[in-house]
């Protein structure tokens, strides 16, 4: 055993909170437990400097498995007491991810009968999201509601008693935004809080007793101590000035590893019970409880007689995985019935939460292991930490870790197993397999639903920047003659969507104002990118799912993506879905993201608003598939570059300017075409088609034109800031003036459809490229955002009018009754693209 270990264990006077209480002034006050029970730390956290650091809880010090577990089951006990045994076997306990997610299965246990889910940061394919909800504080803060049986928590809510269990108590606001959303899904009589700690302000005990009394339900607690947290003013910035500065000191002066050569890793196969949860991701029954209680004596023996004899006689470490807290523990507690008194074991788990370490008594987190994640997150790659674990004098460390993160990361150089065998003798590698549920499949959709299209196999564009969500059609001949295909829409014979326009290849003259128009507008749209991302950010949460319209929101997208990651760090997940005006939104994508992701983290992108035609499409298929039996819970509302047309209320400007990405077709959008729905093509469990023109690659500028505009996100950065605060706080209501517009012109220019009059540029752009163009309308006095349009307007033969009092810089007519007999706007053929 080391010193420092000796050391610590002898000296117990010193609270392990005094180093952050004398430099910040936080006071911890409460009942005569409660300083044994938590420290404090610091972490880099914009929301809150400090954390409470649980001394029995098993996340952040290592403690024996018998107290961890000891302390959950005798909460348990006594919410048991305070349901009676009838209300009890009834009760359905809930988890949260990632610190109590072994806490509340303990607690579950304590109650004997009941079933336990836990929240989790973690999607899994073919799982359907029964809830979400928001850890406002947290660094990491959605999670998922991902059951097995979608009934676990709506069979019988009203006469059940639904417990929640969090590691502490401190505002409530995330206990009661549980409530709040799964109490009008599957309202109950009775909820009950259960957290080791109550630390809650008297408003804050004040707000949970007018909650209870607002939705009709008796709502009790069950803590193990009370207390409060005093924080002085300027707490929150003088905290990030000491982590900064501690962290400057701590790089010049490592944690050193341990002597020598590094511990041996050595697998341990654990003969795991068939058909038992690695924990309560997706439910944990009493049936489960039971099978696995059998099986932990033989388990524990197996890690026993792996370890060496100076392990069996010494100190060791049962180290679990982020929200893989149960499994661990209960082979910990058997672990230590296994060793008896000749062993020290001690639990703890590796966390995703960036914490301050200070090799201090007086500070609750001496050391930090840093190694990367292993366990391909949703949200990307990044750190992940193991507190107090080096220079501990442990002898073992038996990492358990799930089958779905037994991966390269995990045993490379500089991952976990080799960060650890740098400071123990010896490290054991115990997997739990990662369990599979099975689908309780949509009526409508199959019990396995397609997966993302990622480049380079299917676009231009990096993977990371955007999955898509459609289905490869590239070797489906689908092309046809622009006055062909024009004829059938406008006869009725067939959609828009069945069929696409010859891609366009720009001649010299138009490739080179592409090129000039990038440059000339890259920081105006680097501008309306950092706006409209801001604005999202402020109002949709700290990490929504950005899923663009393709193909013209998703260049968009892909900014966005990188304005988060450049401006926050944030690696935002975006992914494209396909909608069809007239057809609505692709149903079986919308699944495949209620699947993978909360719904209401979704946030819809388009480029630009023209009269608003896809702003309504969307949110008559949102509800349309909302009443089809579809998950609900989706925003329709877009997000654009530019909603010149007053149709949106999240955008970066109303101006009606050339965005570059509108000039071209594929060879701006990651070599995809427009989307496709055609019924012999696309089945009722299919994503919708796109073709990738890999033929095309040497006319591609995708990736020139974002890298072009990401290029002006530090120059542009102070007036969006100014920008965004501005449209905060400014009435963004839809006036719809465009739709206003196009009436009158349809009308005015005996039209008579407002389908074939296309505002903006980026539409007008489209008709050149894509349609039969009758005439162009330009407000009288536009300059260099419409060269390009001229410029397509001469080479289609294509008359341009100038107008005055015209909201758009520009409107293109579609010919109306078109036949191939009349074609242009006085009856000549058209000139061909």
């Amino acid at each position: 055993m080391s010193e420092r270990a000796t050391r610590e264990e002898n000296v117990d006077v010193v609270w392990s909170g005094d180093w952050v209480a004398e430099r910040l002034g936080v006071g911890l006050e409460g009942d005569g437990e409660l300083r044994e029970l938590l420290g404090l730390a610091l972490r880099r956290n914009p929301k809150r400097a400090h954390l409470l650091v649980s001394n029995v809880l098993g996340k952040h010090v290592p403690q024996k498995p018998s107290v961890v577990y000891g302390a959950g089951y005798g909460l348990g006990e006594r919410v048991r007491a305070l349901l009676g045994e009838e209300e009890a076997r009834r009760a359905v306990v809930l988890g949260y991810a990632e610190t109590a997610t072994g806490l509340g299965h303990a607690v579950a246990d304590g109650l004997r009968d009941a079933p336990y889910l836990h929240s989790t940061r973690r999607p899994v394919a073919g799982v359907r999201q029964a809830g979400g909800f928001e850890e406002a504080h947290s660094h990491a803060t959605s999670h998922l509601l991902l059951p097995e049986d979608p009934a676990l928590l709506a069979q019988g809510a009203e006469a059940s008693a639904l417990v929640l269990v969090d590691d502490e108590f401190s505002t409530g606001n995330t206990v009661l935004n549980t409530i709040r959303a799964l109490h009008e899904s599957h309202p109950r009589d009775r909820y009950v809080i259960v957290a080791l700690v109550d630390m809650r302000s008297p408003a804050d005990r004040d707000r949970l007793t007018g909650f209870a009394a607002e939705i009709g339900a008796r709502v009790d607690l069950v803590t193990r101590s009370t207390g409060t947290v005093t924080l002085p003013d300027g707490v929150l910035e003088r905290g990030q000035a000491l982590v900064a500065a501690q962290e400057a000191e701590a790089a010049a002066d490592p944690v050193p590893g341990a002597a020598g050569h590094p511990a041996p890793v050595t697998r341990v196969d654990l003969a795991w019970p068939a058909g038992v949860p690695d924990g309560g991701r997706h439910g944990f029954t009493p049936a489960h409880r039971a099978a696995l209680e059998a099986a932990l004596p033989d388990l524990a023996e197996h890690i026993a007689g792996a370890l060496g004899d100076d392990a069996r006689r010494g100190r060791v470490l049962v180290l679990g995985f982020e929200e893989l807290m149960y499994a661990p523990l209960r082979l910990g507690t058997a672990l230590e019935q296994a060793l008896g008194a000749d062993a020290e074991v001690r639990y703890s788990t590796t966390t995703r939460s960036p914490v301050l370490a200070v090799d201090d008594p007086g500070y609750a987190i001496r050391t930090r292991l840093v190694f990367p994640a292993h366990d391909t997150p949703a949200d990307g790659p990044g750190d992940r930490y193991a507190y107090n674990v080096a220079g501990a004098g442990f002898d073992a460390v038996v990492a358990v870790v799930d089958s779905t993160a037994d991966t390269p990361e995990l045993h490379a150089s500089e991952g976990l197993l080799a960060r650890l065998a740098a400071h123990t003798g010896q490290v054991l590698l115990a997997v739990v397999p990662s369990y599979t549920p099975t689908p309780v499949p949509h009526p409508q959709e199959s019990a396995v639903l397609p997966e993302p299209l990622r480049g380079p196999d299917f676009s231009s564009y990096a993977p990371e920047d955007v999955g898509w969500l459609l289905q490869d059609l590239s070797d489906t001949e689908l092309e046809a003659p622009t006055e062909e295909r024009e004829e059938a829409i406008q006869s009725g014979g067939a959609h828009y969507a069945e069929s696409l326009p010859v891609e366009y290849q720009p001649s010299a003259e138009y490739q080179a104002l592409f090129s000039a128009a990038l440059e000339t507008s890259a920081a105006r749209i680097a501008r309306a990118v950092g706006t409209v991302t801001e604005t999202v950010l402020a109002e949709r949460g700290p990490r929504p799912v950005l899923v663009s319209l393709a193909r013209a929101g998703t260049p968009v997208g892909v900014l966005m993506r990188r304005w988060a990651r450049h401006r926050h760090g944030l690696d935002l997940p975006h992914y494209a879905i396909s909608i069809v005006r007239g057809r609505g939104i692709d149903a079986t994508a919308l699944r495949w993201l209620a699947a993978h992701h909360d719904p209401a983290d979704v946030v819809f992108v388009d480029g630009w608003t023209g009269k608003g035609a896809i702003t309504r499409e969307l949110a008559a298929a949102i509800t349309d598939f909302e009443a089809s039996g579809g998950p609900a819970g989706f925003d329709p509302e877009i997000a654009v570059l530019a909603d010149p047309g007053g149709c949106v209320r999240t955008y970066g400007t109303r101006e009606d300017f050339l965005i570059p990405s509108a000039c071209l077709n594929s060879t701006v959008s990651g070599l995809i075409s427009r989307t496709v729905l055609r019924a012999d093509l696309v089945g009722p469990n299919d994503f919708h088609g796109g073709k990738f023109y890999r033929e095309l690659a040497g006319s591609d500028v995708s990736v020139r034109f974002l890298d072009t505009i990401a290029a002006r996100f530090d120059e542009v950065a102070g007036q969006v800031e100014a920008e965004a605060k501005e449209l905060l706080a400014a009435d963004r209501a839809p006036t719809w003036e465009g739709w206003a517009a196009v009436e009158r012109i349809s009308e005015e220019y005996g039209i008579h459809d407002v389908n074939l009059v296309k505002p903006g540029v980026g539409e007008t752009t489209r008709v050149l490229l894509r349609r039969v163009p009758w005439k162009i309308l330009a407000k009288r006095g536009a300059g260099a955002d419409l060269t390009h349009i001229r410029l397509l307007a001469e080479q289609r033969g294509v008359p341009v009018e100038e107008v005055d009092d015209l909201p758009y810089s520009c409107v293109g007519l579609i010919h109306p009754r078109y036949t191939r007999g009349a074609t242009g706007a006085d009856g000549k053929a058209v000139k061909g693209a």
